[in-house]
Order: C-alpha cells, then structure tokens, then sequence
C-alpha cells in the first residue's frame, strides 16, 4: 500500500503538469493567437501566441536550478508540494483573464506572465516525480516505477482533451471563443486540490533521507553537479532533444499543422491526438517494465530508429486520409515514442548521484524542453515557406533523432552501470566497470 501511495503520488502531479501543457498548446494556435495576440495577419497572430509557448519551456530551466536546489537540499516532497501550486495555479489564473479586446496589451502582458509561472514550476516537477518513484524502488522493478509518473502524459493529454471536446461539443464556436475555453483551465483548481491531499501523505524517498543522515549533501547543488557530472548533463539533453521535436509536434503542433495545411477538422485533429496518448496508458507500463530486463538502452534505441524510419512516411500519408493519420498518429506517438518516454525518467536518473541527482535530472532534461519549445515557432515559418513539405518537416525530424541516436549508442547500460546505492546485488566486478567509468562517482564529496 506504501509503494502504491508513492506512485499516485509521483504521477498525479505529472498529470496536472501534462493537462496543462496540453490546455495551453491546443489554446495556443485555436484560442490565444486571436484572442490576445490579435494580428491582420493570421500567421503572425499564430507565430507570436507560439513565441508565449516557448517562453514557458525557456522558463524551465530556471525552475529546474530553483526546485532542484530545493530538492537536493530540503527534499522531494517539499519541492514537488510548490511545483503543483505553481502549475495549477497559473493554468486556474489563466481561465481568468481578460482578453486583448477587453484590456489591450495588458492581456497579453498577464498570459506572457503566467505562462513564465507555469514553466518555472513545471521545470521542477518531472524530475521530482520522477525520483519519488525510482528512489522508492528497488533495482529489479526501477524501470516499472519510472515509468508510471510518465503515465502523466497519456492521462494528462486525454483530459485535456477529453475537456476540450466536451466544451466544443456543447458550445458554438462563438460561445466557445468567448467562454467555452476557459472552463478547462479553471478545473485544474480541482487537480490541484486532489493532489496536495495525496502528496501531503507521503514519506521522503528512502535515498535522499539516507543521504541526509549521513551529511553527505552537496552545499550548492548546481555547482557540484556541474564540476562532477557536466557530461551526463549534455548527455542528457542530446538524448532529448530528438525524441523532444517529435513529440512537440506529435502532442501540440499538429492540431494547428493538420487544420491548417491537411484541411482536417478542429474535432478530428483532436481525435487523433486522443486515440494516440490514450495507446500510451498502454504503452509505458509495458516498456517500464520489460526495461527491467533488457535495459532502458535498446527500448530506447529501437524507439529512436523506429521514429527515424517513419518520419517521412508519416508527413506523407497522414494528408491522404483520417484513417491513416489516426493510425500513423498512434504508431509514432503511441507506441514508438512511447517507448521512449517510459525508459527516460530511470535511464536519466540513474546518470546521477542521489546527493544531485534533482538538480541534474532536471536541468539536463529542461534545458532540452527549452530548445524544442520553441519547434512550433520553426515549424510554422517553415510551413509558410514550403506549405506541407514531407520531406522538410520529415527532414526536420530525422536530423534531431540522429542526434540522440548517436549518443544512446555510446551511452552507458544503465540497468548495470548506475549511480543508485540500492544496488546490493551488483556483484564486485560490475562495480569496479562502474567506478571506472565514473572516476569522479564518490558521492561523498560535497560543494
């Protein structure tokens, strides 16, 4: 019962931050760009309302320094009671703003605002997440644990969406621009309420606590991860970045690609998204769990060659017709990133020392976010430019993956060669492998 409260815990605020995310991206190009960034040219309207979009991830960073600090310093459950406030609350003030015809550029100015808020304290969410469930388990079900905050995003996405497609449903579209739109961000005052009910409830990872006793944590976190482990955190976001402009795209930008340039309906291009994340509830278990026995690195690979493959397949046929763009939307979104998604919170934790292991899980993994934030910006200059393009935007895609494709290849195992301390089972061979790779890996060493 114990291990089961950790992982509500651990995915319940993934699912607020991921409703948010997806609120703010779908209202983005349908709601934002008209209401508060009002332009004669649509495009424009669209360019800027995503500039906003892009604001939120560029803040994450900073939420990752401020909330991993406090992480590797006071605790997990600490930082992770502020990040929900943080998130939820922004999304609840948005619900509430008065629009640009209402009060000019001062509506804007607010969005603009509460979209930094929101960035700032999703910067720090993931990684707490993430480290409440892998920190409570033990080596042979680390990969299942991890995996299940990551259920966040299929959970996260299909109530957003779910709430969308109600409002639209019942509303016209002018009821829908002028009111409709806002009762989903306001009902994550009840997201918030329900999940600082539930983390309240919970211990302090049994890792960050032994770390505690023992006085062995880092003074100034940042600092120590940077002098120590630098290389795991550009590790870090090299692997994140390819997976991360495909799913940007996947989860958020293809509801104004697929209405703008594949002439597909508000509704449909909804549906698709749907029926791809909800694959996902089915997905990332899986993978999280057959990780464990044959390591987050092949999962990881076969995803990224998988996504490599289909990325100019998948811009040429989802145009033809609704059936392939849902099936095309489910295999790349639902299963092959998927895949991918539900091996990254253990393998990226496991790069890291408990005593920093907050600060640089999530700066590595935000400082990514904050690159590919800024896709949907890229992405519609370029469709003004080349329209539709498969092989631009598929082009596009395989560039990035083969990034992070070339690094997961030289990257350790991590299932064998890891910077957790629960290890009791590795035998003495494989922890000399380890220390070898790592000469810099005594953890008590402090900052």
């Amino acid at each position: 019962m114990k291990k089961v409260k950790v992982l509500l815990a651990s995915v319940v605020g993934s699912i607020i931050e991921w409703y948010d995310f997806y609120l703010y991206g779908t209202a983005t190009g349908l709601i934002f760009s008209t209401l508060f960034f009002p332009n004669n040219d649509p495009a424009v309207s669209i360019l800027i309302a995503f500039a906003t979009f892009g604001a939120g991830y560029a803040a994450r960073p900073i939420g990752s320094i401020i909330f991993g600090h406090m992480g590797d310093r006071i605790g997990r459950k600490a930082s992770l009671m502020l990040t929900l406030i943080g998130m939820g609350g922004s999304s609840f003030l948005i619900g509430l703003l008065p629009t640009y015809a209402q009060i000019g550029v001062l509506a804007p100015t607010l969005l603009v605002i509460l979209r930094l808020i929101q960035g700032i304290a999703l910067g720090g969410e993931w990684g707490g997440a993430v480290l409440l469930a892998t920190e409570s388990a033990s080596k042979g079900i680390r990969g299942l644990f991890g995996s299940i905050p990551q259920l966040g995003v299929p959970i996260g996405l299909v109530l957003g969406t779910f709430s969308f497609t109600i409002i639209s449903a019942f509303t016209t579209e002018a009821q829908f621009m002028a009111w409709g739109w806002r009762i989903p961000f306001l009902f994550s005052i009840v997201l918030i309420i329900i999940a600082v009910w539930i983390r309240s409830g919970i211990e302090e990872t049994p890792e960050f606590q032994r770390k505690k006793e023992q006085g062995e944590l880092a003074k100034i976190p940042i600092l120590h991860v940077f002098k120590y482990n630098s290389k795991d955190i550009f590790r870090l976001i090299g692997l994140k970045i390819g997976d991360g402009f495909f799913n940007v795209f996947l989860m958020s930008f293809i509801l104004v690609y697929a209405t703008t340039y594949l002439d597909y309906s508000r509704d449909t291009a909804l549906l698709g998204l749907t029926l791809s994340c909800a694959s996902m509830i089915i997905t990332i278990p899986l993978a999280g769990y057959f990780s464990d026995f044959v390591g987050r690195k092949l999962l990881y690979t076969c995803g990224l060659i998988g996504m490599i493959v289909l990325s100019i397949p998948y811009f040429m046929m989802i145009p033809i017709n609704t059936t392939l763009f849902f099936t095309m939307q489910v295999i790349l979104l639902g299963i092959l990133w998927g895949t991918i998604f539900a091996t990254q919170g253990t393998l990226f934790s496991e790069l890291f020392p408990a005593n920093v292991r907050y600060t640089g899980l999530s700066l590595g993994y935000q400082i990514a976010a904050a690159i590919v934030g800024f896709g949907p910006m890229i992405w519609t200059s370029m469709g003004s430019n080349f329209g539709a393009s498969p092989l631009v935007f598929g082009g596009f895609m395989i560039v990035s993956l083969l990034i992070s494709l070339v690094l997961i290849l030289f990257a350790p195992d991590t299932r064998i060669v890891t910077k957790y301390e629960d290890d009791t089972k590795l035998d003495s061979e494989t922890k000399e492998v380890q220390l070898n790779n790592d000469s810099n890996s005594n953890e008590q060493l402090t900052y």
